[in-house]
């Protein structure tokens, strides 16, 4: 008999938590391992848990879900990483994607669409809920005009910060990284993405979903 899938759950709502190991665990192929609730208690308790697969969420406080993901696979180059995410939009799933997940599941889809993440993710293949995979391809068509695909990961995650209102102080608090350094990626965001003054970084996170309105 196969042995069962090892998971390991990162969301900040115990609630969340408790629900995804009710649900996996209906699965006699999968069993939950262990959970945490911040992307600093993820990266600390892998080496503990050494789980099969991780199931993630993008938003949480302190490090987020991209900010953990690129930590874990820098350490762990082997790890395979789902999202699970409230985010529907398709520049999320992207950076996601390319900083290594294996899947990029939403919250809002079907029950199976995790588990069969999970599978896949297990085997080393990628799997999407394919509403957020027919967005991805419709923004394929749009190519170079989509500035959200020149950002990295950090870039990314530091433009979605300043667009809520984060000031600098607080984003390298909660990416812990140095007050020049958050700095550095304010000017280069409005290098790459021609921007002149915080309200036009709002306009364009608004118009490309990355916050809402």
């Amino acid at each position: 008999m196969n042995s069962p899938i090892r998971v390991m759950l990162v969301d900040d709502h115990a609630v969340v938590r408790s629900g995804l190991r009710r649900l996996l665990e209906q699965d006699g192929g999968v069993l939950v391992v262990g959970d945490a609730e911040t992307g600093e208690q993820a990266y600390q308790l892998y080496s503990e848990f050494r789980p099969d697969v991780v199931v993630m969420d993008m938003s949480m406080p302190g490090m987020g879900g991209l900010e953990a993901l690129r930590r874990l696979l820098a350490r762990y180059p082997l790890a395979r990483v789902v999202i699970f995410s409230m985010h529907e939009n398709a520049a999320f799933a992207t950076q996601a994607l390319s900083s290594g997940a294996k899947g990029y599941i939403s919250k809002s889809g079907l029950a199976g669409d995790l588990l069969n993440a999970i599978r896949e993710a297990m085997v080393g293949r990628t799997w999407i809920s394919p509403s957020i995979a027919q967005k991805i391809a419709l923004q394929s068509l749009m190519g170079d005009d989509d500035p959200m695909r020149k950002l990295s990961a950090r870039e990314f995650e530091v433009f979605r910060l300043l667009a809520e209102g984060r000031s600098v102080d607080e984003i390298a608090i909660q990416l812990k990284v140095s007050q020049k350094t958050v700095a550095n990626y304010q000017t280069q965001l409005k290098q790459k993405l021609g921007l002149s003054s915080p309200v036009e970084l709002v306009r364009m996170a608004i118009h490309f979903g990355v916050i809402e309105r």
